[in-house]
């Protein structure tokens, strides 16, 4: 096993792309599996074409209007700074212990910003060795695609082979409850899935609204920098409202209160509804929970760790659930709400009543 983990260790995040994208996608593909005459392989073959076409194709599109609108902004941003009236709103500069010092960072930048650009540029080629990184990390991440996309034709093909076989094997290791931890897997990655990527696609889409109503720049780079916020909890926050100081230190005073009162009206409620009614109300977990596991999933594992942490914090959830079932079969324990155990006591008997 430790020799066969060092020789998968390079396809474990491609193989877990597959299995959530196939999970999340299995319902369509039993469609066309019955449409086809349950013939897998062909079944296996037209999803992955229309995976392609429904994702690849847009984001091929993204990639390029990215890539423009990225140079726009670039530019413009060189030419504030080299305008020599690059400046904040004087709320932010009469903020306590940092409005000093974005002060004098800004007196700087507009006394000499051919000395300040060059420094960031000498500390990036020194520091992070930019554009090998960018190229390496580029390539990568194709090639891993390829391998999603390759080992995701066979887990359509062979699924619920593979689905049984895996889960016999735990059932042999750690017994019937097994099945218990799978249908928490099952929920919590769905409920993670729609919750966190719903509620990304409806506030970015939503922020994305208002800036190109208020006429910001490359609203299209904006918005996708909302969307990769918004995977994170209190990030379109974080989006908004430094679209809405930008505006401010141009003088776009009311497209600034624009763009800040749809915020925190209308992308956050969109938070505030869609995931607690999506995560916690599919999986019974509390939200400080899933926040955690976001949170730490990313940071341990990457991006696709914005799944995997979640799910890893229901198992254990589902575990100390059942531990502390088995330790107090005969004390019903009163659980506050919020607490990480509230609904253990949907698992108890209620106590019987002494003979009489």
């Amino acid at each position: 096993m430790f020799l066969g983990f060092h020789v998968l260790k390079y396809f474990i995040v491609p193989v877990l792309w597959a299995t959530i994208i196939a999970y999340m996608t299995w319902p369509l593909y039993q469609s066309i599996y019955r449409s086809c005459g349950q013939r897998s392989t062909l079944s296996a073959t037209l999803m992955i074409l229309f995976i392609i076409l429904v994702i690849g194709i847009p984001l091929t599109f993204a990639i390029f209007i990215l890539q423009h609108e990225g140079r726009n902004l670039y530019y413009e941003l060189q030419k504030q700074v080299f305008s020599g009236h690059f400046n904040v709103p004087q709320f932010i500069r009469d903020l306590p212990v940092i409005g000093k010092e974005i002060t004098r960072t800004l007196k700087e930048l507009n006394q000499d910003p051919n000395s300040i650009i060059q420094n960031i540029s000498n500390w990036i080629q020194g520091h992070l060795n930019y554009g090998k990184f960018l190229l390496n990390e580029i390539s990568k991440n194709i090639i891993k695609l390829c391998f999603a996309i390759m080992s995701l034709f066979f887990f359509y093909r062979d699924g619920q082979t593979i689905l049984n076989q895996v889960s016999k094997a735990l059932e042999m290791v750690i017994g019937p409850r097994v099945h218990h931890y799978i249908d928490t897997i099952s929920e919590t990655t769905r409920a993670v899935v729609y919750g966190v990527g719903l509620t990304a696609v409806a506030q970015s889409f939503l922020a994305g609204l208002s800036y190109l109503v208020a006429g910001v720049p490359n609203p299209m780079v904006l918005t996708i920098i909302t969307f990769l916020l918004a995977l994170i909890p209190f990030g379109p926050p974080v989006a908004y409202t430094s679209v809405a100081l930008w505006l401010f230190a141009q003088g776009q005073t009311i497209e600034a209160i624009g763009v800040m009162a749809w915020g925190v009206c209308i992308v956050s409620t969109a938070d505030n509804v869609i995931r607690p009614l999506v995560i916690s109300g599919a999986t019974q977990i509390p939200f400080l929970l899933i926040m955690f596991g976001v949170l730490g999933g990313i940071a341990s594992f990457g991006l696709v760790g914005l799944f995997i942490g979640p799910v890893i914090l229901a198992v254990l959830l589902a575990i100390w659930r059942e531990w502390l079932h088995e330790t107090h079969e005969e004390e019903a324990l009163m659980m506050p709400k919020a607490s990480l155990a509230y609904d253990l006591d949907n698992d108890f008997d209620p106590p019987k009543d002494p003979p009489k």
